[in-house]
């Protein structure tokens, strides 16, 4: 605000100066100069001219300047009569009464030139002169009352002084209360980093600043939040992992111990503790694997090998193998495709674990008699829509915000603790690497419903 104050007081002096010049100013040979250079040179002109006995002279050097500056001058005697003429144009007179001179003296342009009037005060003899000058210069006279302005000189010194002290502190005050300010603008900065800042009332001169300020804090807070949260759930899944991965090492060791301790066990009871140490086996692979894929999709180091494949035969293909796995034995998963069989540019292995992830998501966190349906769809664009829709316990919205964060692992993990908490942020990013996105719809109560949309154009099938 300063400086723009600052800018503008500037740009009024020089508006004003420039002004003052193009009001009172003329050009002439040498440049510019002021409008009451012609009456300056008229009084000067006398220093080159005597006038004795009825005998004018003048120097050369009082003519070279009329050459040089397209004068022209005229001088007459105590009579009016013209005496002497130097490059005199036509139409002035050889002879002027006294009230015309006088009137001469305050003529304005005429004829292409404004006549000054002066005379040799030196000389012995009246002697009156005239010099026209090739200017459109006004002649005006000021009259005041001159024992008036002796007595206000002092007074108007003191207003000036007054004036321009007043100026002074108001300029020195603004300063101390504007460093006042912005002192306390780069306080509350650096209270930002320090996370003490107390918000700003928005309004005043700073008012957008406080405002930027005030943002600036709330979106390091958030970010704050945010990070802690984070942390707070890495942590967790961390603790969560390991307790994971102990479980089921700890029936591995102990059906091997029991296996190691004798050997005349029956064959039925090494094939039913080979089974169970196998099924925890393929359990910790699983997480480990899930673990893997993660920091491989996250990192970019993840192999993408899309091609063409027919997507309602390779869809349909993973629900039977779903369908067929022992662990999920008796449970009711439908499939269904709402458009003609089409090639779709896929990672055929990366795109199933999507999926998968999704279904069996919604098969161990719900209860038995849940239903899943899988229905293939395209957009108008042609792009693939895969819906895995299930009729379970639902999600409330602070579930559904929080459901692709990696480490999330729901709100009844003590009741359902199988996976690794890392599936659903696995099936986001391997759609964003398909140049897709995964979204969620689910009510308590009235199921959940996952859509992958992966954009692909719509071709003839592939064999």
């Amino acid at each position: 605000m300063f400086l723009l104050l600052s800018i503008i007081l500037l740009a009024g002096i020089i508006t004003a100066i420039g002004l003052f010049y193009y009001v009172f100013s003329i050009p002439e040979p040498e440049g510019m100069s002021l409008a009451h250079w012609p009456q300056t040179f008229t009084n000067n002109f006398s220093s080159w001219t005597t006038y004795e006995n009825g005998e004018l002279s003048i120097e050369q050097i009082g003519l070279d300047w009329l050459d040089e500056y397209g004068l022209w001058i005229q001088f007459l005697d105590e009579s009016g009569q013209e005496i002497f003429s130097y490059q005199k144009p036509a139409g002035y007179p050889e002879k002027y009464s006294a009230s015309e001179l006088l009137a001469l003296s305050s003529s304005d342009y005429q004829n292409g030139y404004t006549v000054f009037v002066n005379s040799l005060e030196d000389s012995d003899e009246i002697c009156s002169y005239c010099i026209g000058f090739p200017y459109d210069i006004g002649k005006y006279m000021l009259h005041y009352n001159g024992s008036r302005i002796s007595r206000l000189s002092p007074v108007a010194r003191r207003i000036i002084l007054a004036a321009l002290s007043a100026l002074m502190i108001i300029v020195l005050v603004y300063g101390f209360w504007l460093s006042r300010k912005l002192s306390g603008i780069t306080k509350n900065i650096k209270n930002i980093s320090l996370r003490a800042y107390r918000p700003l009332q928005e309004n005043g001169m700073f008012g957008e600043i406080y405002s930027a300020l005030n943002k600036m804090d709330r979106d390091i807070r958030r970010a704050d939040q945010i990070s802690n949260e984070t942390e707070t759930m890495r942590r967790e899944w961390i603790a969560n992992i390991t307790h994971d991965l102990k479980t089921p090492l700890s029936p591995i060791k102990g059906y091997a111990e029991l296996l190691s301790d004798s050997s005349d066990k029956e064959k039925q009871t090494v094939q039913e503790y080979g089974s169970i140490i196998l099924k925890n086996i393929n359990h910790t692979e699983h997480l480990i694997n899930d673990l893997k894929l993660t920091y491989q999709l996250d990192s970019g180091s993840m192999p993408f090998h899309p091609k063409k494949v027919r997507i309602t035969r390779c869809v349909k293909e993973w629900i039977i193998d779903m369908i067929n796995d022992p662990a999920f034995e008796g449970r009711d998963i439908i499939f269904e495709s709402m458009i003609p069989e089409q090639s779709a540019d896929i990672d055929p292995e990366l795109l199933r674990r999507a999926v998968t992830n999704l279904i069996t998501n919604a098969l161990l966190h719900n209860t038995a008699d849940t239903k899943v349906s899988v229905l293939l769809d395209a957009d108008k664009s042609g792009g693939i829509l895969l819906h895995v829709r299930d009729n379970g316990r639902g999600l409330d919205e602070s579930e559904q915000e929080k459901l692709f964060e990696r480490y999330y692992r729901g709100t009844n993990t003590k009741e359902k603790p199988e996976g690794s908490g890392l599936g659903l942020a696995i099936a986001r990013q391997i759609a964003a690497l398909h140049g897709g996105e995964i979204t969620v719809k689910s009510q308590i109560g009235m199921g959940t419903e996952f859509i992958i949309h992966v954009p692909c154009e719509n071709e003839e099938a592939a064999y």
